[in-house]
């Protein structure tokens, strides 16, 4: 994966009811396929306009509010949803329940290109993002605009990545602290396979779903000494289950080919989540902060469409180091 040439910042963006069901077994914040959709969207909106490739995204969450509620007596919460008209006979429309949560996050985009070496200023190309960016919907939801001039804090900026180890150094802390108070989700695939055979150790018929769930739960564990209290096992790091992309489940069909998709000149096919494991970071606590960055890695030959963080996938501790 080819390292960005330049980083666009675009910090604390308000996002109102963006889709809080990520996946079949996960929800809260959304799917990180989500970013990476949108510098998607970006790269197709303004790449041919600015000669720019805008590939790589970097996630990091501010505030996370889910719509939910706790009935009254119960344990459990459930989703605010809302109350769609009558149909014209009088009678209720089925309901498909859709989760929501209100978002404030800052994406670092990454970019490469010839438009950097044009001569624009930097200031009217990260201009032009705003107003794209004003236009567009992260995780289905709706980026609400300010009501005021932005401070320092909430203006977008670009940053031409410099060539010496030192000055990219001093660069890289310095987006780390514009990114902060947040936490940076990043992919970590390498330590469900060691949740795996670790597990196996007492489990032998273990699956990696069995890991996914012993990883990401909390376990309540019995004391070697029957006077002491049952205590939670303790983990290092903040360790969440994700849905890093999908995996198909039927063929690729030709265009036109199954009613009612999207458009009828792109092949299609079945598709359902691939869950793995991620971990919340401060971002001052990563020495590059283009490690960050979520990369799409599909692998239409093999039925995978996946996006991960490649730095992070090679790490094997959760805590030390990050």
């Amino acid at each position: 994966m080819n390292s960005p040439e330049a980083l666009f910042v675009l910090p604390r963006l308000r996002v109102h009811n963006a889709n809080a069901i990520s996946s079949h077994l996960t929800w809260g914040f959304p799917s990180p396929t989500a970013f990476t959709g949108f510098a998607h969207v970006l790269q197709r909106k303004l790449g041919a306009a600015l000669d720019l490739s805008f590939n790589g995204v970097a996630i990091i969450s501010h505030r996370c509010n889910p719509q939910v509620s706790q009935p009254n007596g119960r344990r459990y919460k459930t989703f605010n949803l809302t109350r769609n008209p009558v149909l014209a006979d009088g009678s209720v429309a089925g309901i498909v329940e859709e989760g929501r949560v209100h978002l404030e996050v800052s994406l670092v985009v990454g970019v490469t290109g010839n438009g950097l070496y044009s001569g624009a200023d930097p200031r009217e190309l990260c201009a032009k993002v705003v107003d794209a960016v004003g236009s567009m919907r992260i995780a289905g939801g709706t980026i609400v605009p300010l009501t005021r001039p932005p401070n320092i804090r909430e203006s977008a900026e670009l940053v031409l990545w410099p060539g010496t180890a030192e000055e990219e150094r001093l660069v890289s802390r310095k987006i780390a602290r514009r990114l902060l108070p947040g936490f940076a989700l990043v992919s970590r695939r390498n330590l469900l396979t060691e949740s795996l055979a670790e597990l196996r150790k007492s489990q032998p018929d273990a699956t990696e779903l069995d890991a996914l769930l012993d990883a990401s739960r909390l376990n309540i564990e019995p004391p070697e000494d029957p006077q002491n209290e049952w205590t939670v096992r303790k983990r290092s790091g903040w360790i969440v289950p994700i849905p890093l992309g999908y995996a198909a489940i039927s063929p690729l069909f030709p265009p036109g080919a199954v009613r009612n998709t999207r458009d009828s000149e792109t092949p299609f096919r079945f598709v359902e989540s691939v869950l793995s494991l991620g971990q919340w970071i401060s971002p001052h606590r990563v020495p590059d902060v283009r490690n960050l960055l979520w990369y799409e890695s599909p692998l239409p030959d093999e039925g995978l469409y996946l996006c991960s963080t490649p730095y992070f996938d090679k790490q094997t501790q959760p805590g030390k180091g990050i």
